[in-house]
């Protein structure tokens, strides 16, 4: 499932796996390379598993037009084995780091919703609706990209938990 027209960018998909082994991976920003559908991921800066809402991770990341750059993740969404929830703000080597307004408040979000024995629903959302009106526009304009690149980090999330 994938939402179409205006709003988050919305993508679902079945994965043969209980929640709290899907959660593990979510939950472990060591492990969002192997998941990530963007190419973009190049790694967590510290080891730390996610314990709850407050807790920032930092990952490594790198876009053809910033180059290598550092994101602070901070988890505004937490449920155990449920949700997970995160606000990226720029930071080292980001060109909006430190700038006044660089946390623009949009989140991903995964739900995870069990479905029979052993599989879940994992429902991967971006939610940009709190972005200035510009960058929801560059949003809306590349739905089909975002929604590409969140289908593929699904597809990846499911092989890992095939994998375990």
């Amino acid at each position: 499932m994938t939402s179409t027209t205006g709003g988050p960018v919305v993508v679902s998909r079945r994965i043969e796996a209980p929640a709290g082994d899907i959660f593990r991976i979510l939950a472990d920003p060591g492990r969002h390379p192997e998941l990530d559908g963007s190419g973009m991921l190049r790694g967590g800066v510290s080891d730390a598993v996610v314990a709850g809402v407050g807790d920032v991770f930092v990952m490594r990341m790198h876009f053809e037009r910033y180059g290598d750059y550092e994101m602070h993740n901070h988890v505004v969404e937490y449920e155990q084995d449920r949700r997970i929830g995160w606000e990226p703000r720029p930071g080292r080597g980001h060109p909006d780091a430190g700038a006044p307004g660089a946390s623009w408040g949009h989140r991903w979000i995964f739900d995870l919703l069990p479905d029979g024995a052993g599989a879940t629903v994992v429902t991967e959302t971006f939610d940009g609706s709190r972005l200035p009106a510009d960058k929801r526009a560059e949003v809306d304009s590349g739905r089909a990209w975002w929604q590409t690149q969140m289908a593929s980090t699904l597809e990846r999330l499911a092989a890992l938990c095939a994998d375990r």
